[in-house]
């Protein structure tokens, strides 16, 4: 079997309509990293177009992040109360078509009460992609697919510094914006050919059915974020993952804003030179997460994950401590490829770690309480930085990196549920299959390693 194969097993969706979700995700979370870098490449243009101070400018950075975390937890409630891909629709709707209005803002404020707006859907696309996703494909290749499909987040960075490139110097910052329309049209051309989720459906139905039957307060308060709070075993995981996405969010961020600046201010770079560099990490990166994915669905997620992670670790002090004018271009190719791994088996680890009912509510809000993390440490390396250095800024992250690896490794096991399995599992047996097994799972209940072979 491979991975194409595992699309269509496990459910009557056939396998060109599964390619087609994929690929729907994958052009979504594209647009979604393009959109996040069109920011970054206009600063400049904007600072001097709007006359805008450095704290100004750096102020819609933090606006961004405030409205991705805002709709993150919205957007994994709103993917458990009204379907994986409504969510998806709209997400790409908002952010697409208020990044094109951008291009219209003629002050700051007007710019920023966009940005805010068009933020909302940012936040929300990742969670609801990646829960989509998840309950498509079976176990054995779920993170090896999902990992591909987050790479297209990279994919959009690439594209955003060609687009700029081109668009920029000739056409303005406000050209660049009214690019991001073109999102909304693939969406809009691909949704008709996109089914809901088969787990969902089947959640949706059992809590029909409980009312029917005249459970409606046990059906209430059997999924969202009322079960996060009381159900023991799902408390604990969401606080573990909580505290496991701030770590390395504040890692990966933190990288991802200050590595520009170090490789210009302390390796001595000029402009040209660094995007290149930048360049090579973000492609090496793209490849990181295809084949954290492959090694995940082989080793298991946790192993892959913590060595990841650990490994980014290692790499920091190898970054500011043993670069060489010779060497440099390998350490930041092979830190490009281990700085992908832990974030190309997230979103499979996070999603097996909670039950249907509750999965979208989870990891959006534990997902995007990690966005603390990734508003803290843009402005806690620049005060490093201007006390010390950057080099010790990346050392701090490397901290932060190693308490990412060590908090799944100990605490949270591999493959608690299996979204695409619980679809099935909720439908009525069969008398002979009853007779096979003494009692059937309810739709939720934990699966266990030897279920998933």
């Amino acid at each position: 079997m491979n991975a194409s194969d595992s699309l269509a097993q496990g459910s009557a969706i056939p396998r060109r309509t599964l390619v087609i979700a994929f690929f729907f995700c994958f052009l979504g979370l594209l647009a979604d990293g393009a959109d996040l870098m069109f920011l970054a490449y206009s600063l400049n243009s904007l600072k001097v177009e709007f006359g805008l101070s450095n704290f100004e400018a750096g102020s819609l950075g933090s606006i961004t992040l405030a409205g991705m975390a805002i709709g993150g937890i919205y957007g994994g409630w709103a993917c458990d109360r009204f379907g994986r891909v409504r969510v998806v629709t709209w997400t790409i709707l908002v952010f697409s078509v208020g990044t094109a209005l951008l291009g219209l803002a003629h002050n700051y404020w007007a710019f920023a009460l966009i940005r805010f707006v068009s933020s909302l859907g940012l936040g929300s696309l990742f969670v609801a992609c990646n829960i989509l996703m998840s309950e498509f494909v079976t176990a054995r290749y779920r993170t090896t697919i999902l990992a591909t499909m987050q790479a297209g987040w990279t994919v959009g960075y690439l594209v955003a510094t060609v687009l700029a490139g081109q668009i920029i110097p000739d056409y303005g910052w406000r050209a660049l914006f009214f690019t991001a329309i073109g999102a909304a049209l693939i969406c809009l051309a691909l949704r008709p050919w996109v089914p809901e989720s088969p787990s969902w459906l089947a959640a949706r139905a059992q809590r029909a059915q409980q009312r029917a039957a005249g459970a409606a307060r046990q059906a209430a308060n059997s999924g969202g974020m009322r079960q996060l709070l009381v159900d023991p075993s799902t408390r604990r995981m969401f606080v573990l993952w909580s505290f496991t996405s701030c770590f390395l969010l504040f890692g990966y961020y933190g990288t991802n804003n200050w590595m520009p600046s170090y490789l210009e201010s302390e390796l001595g770079m000029n402009f040209k030179s660094m995007t290149g560099y930048m360049v090579g990490t973000y492609t090496a990166m793209i490849l990181g997460k295809v084949l954290a994915g492959i090694a995940s669905d082989r080793f298991g997620r946790r192993a892959t994950f913590a060595a990841g992670a650990i490994g980014t670790a290692i790499f920091m002090p190898v970054i500011v401590f043993w670069h060489t004018p010779d060497n440099i271009v390998w350490i930041l190719a092979l830190f490009g490829f281990i700085y992908g791994v832990p974030v190309g088996v997230l979103a499979t680890y996070m999603t097996e770690s909670f039950s249907t009912q509750v999965r979208g509510a989870a990891v959006g809000t534990s997902y995007n309480l990690g966005r603390i993390g990734a508003a803290v440490a843009p402005a806690a390396i620049g005060l490093l930085a201007s006390h010390v250095s950057i080099g010790a800024g990346f050392l701090v992250m490397g901290i932060t990196y190693v308490i990412t690896g060590l908090i799944p490794a100990l605490l949270i096991p591999n493959r608690l549920y299996d979204p695409n399995r619980e679809a099935r599992t909720a439908q009525p047996s069969t008398p002979a299959r009853a007779s096979t097994h003494s009692t059937a799972r309810p739709l939720g209940q934990p699966v266990t390693e030897e279920s998933l072979r």
